[in-house]
């Protein structure tokens, strides 16, 4: 088990007395409630008093005191583990707040719950077959995927440094080593689709930072997708013509392979936005078909969001 976290005064304590000994404080009597205290109120009660009284400015305190409040607000973090049904679990390093770092792919969203849950009722479909995922987030689904469904090779993308950065934590947390960050050269073009349909128990897994409005059709196609799914990227209008455009990107950067099978999962939060993506998908000549799903979601033990799987004909 790991070790506990110092709290907040304690790591308070740690760094102010680094820069400075505890006796020069202006107000011995505090030097106890320093050690004792349990949140920041006490860091705020040392500052006001301070600033009341004309003492000479402590810079290393007002230094100490954003450090950790900063540290403090960066930790709002926590470790959750889903079971899947073979007994493996996948273990994810989440945020617990629903924005963080300017994002909010830092946690798992309730649309990748269902589309891992109707991926692993499904592996034939990607067992034995390079399967790339848009909008990869934290990486739920994909390790799911990785952990039951056997597939040869599993690509994760996004384009937030700060997600590609956690995903990579959870990747190494669950067991999957990820090889050389996606450069977009065309080196994966030369190589064969002779493995497919085989089971592969160590799935190569690859990370790519993929921004949907600059990605190329060449790049797309040195990826060799046979299978591309996508949860909860239908949230905000102005992303949906990006996607509908890397879409169809993909429909023409297939040469004279077989286009990819996809499949996109949308939590409906906003009828209208769910319904300007179809219409948008309509307009750009994609055909798409409501997959049936379980209503409810082994992953899920609250309130069932509605979720809907569409197929994609790119």
């Amino acid at each position: 088990m790991a070790e506990p976290r110092p709290g907040l005064a304690l790591r308070f304590q740690r760094r102010f007395l680094a820069a400075r000994p505890l006796r020069s404080l202006p107000w011995p009597e505090l030097e106890q409630s320093l050690r004792t205290a349990p949140d920041s109120a006490l860091l705020a009660d040392i500052l006001h008093k301070l600033e009341s009284t004309a003492a000479e400015p402590l810079d290393e305190l007002y230094e100490a005191l954003a450090d950790v409040l900063k540290e403090e607000e960066e930790s709002t973090h926590c470790y959750k583990n889903y079971l899947l049904p073979s007994g493996d679990c996948v273990s994810l390093c989440e945020s617990t707040a629903l924005i963080s770092g300017g994002t909010t792919g830092l946690l798992t969203w309730e649309a990748a719950l269902h589309l891992a849950q109707w991926a692993l009722q499904n592996p034939s479909l990607f067992r034995g077959r390079t399967v790339l995922e848009l909008g990869s987030g934290i990486g739920f689904t994909g390790i799911a995927i990785c952990k039951s469904c056997q597939p040869r090779t599993f690509i994760f993308s996004d384009c937030h440094p700060r997600v590609l950065q956690q995903l990579g934590e959870n990747l190494q947390l669950n067991g999957l080593t990820p090889g050389p960050e996606v450069t977009w050269s065309t080196q994966r073009e030369s190589q064969g689709q002779e493995g497919e349909g085989q089971s592969c128990q160590t799935p190569e897994v690859m990370v790519a930072e993929l921004d949907w409005g600059s990605v190329t059709e060449k790049q797309l196609l040195a990826l060799r997708a046979d299978v591309v799914i996508a949860a909860d990227v239908v949230y905000d209008p102005e992303i949906i013509l990006a996607l509908i455009g890397m879409l169809q990107k993909l429909s023409t950067s297939r040469a004279d392979r077989k286009a990819p099978e996809v499949f996109i999962a949308s939590t409906i939060r906003n009828p209208d936005t769910y319904q300007l993506f179809q219409a948008e998908l309509d307009k750009a000549g994609i055909r798409w078909q409501v997959i049936p799903a379980h209503s409810s979601c082994n992953f899920l033990y609250d309130v069932q969001p509605d979720v809907t799987i569409l197929q994609l004909f790119v």
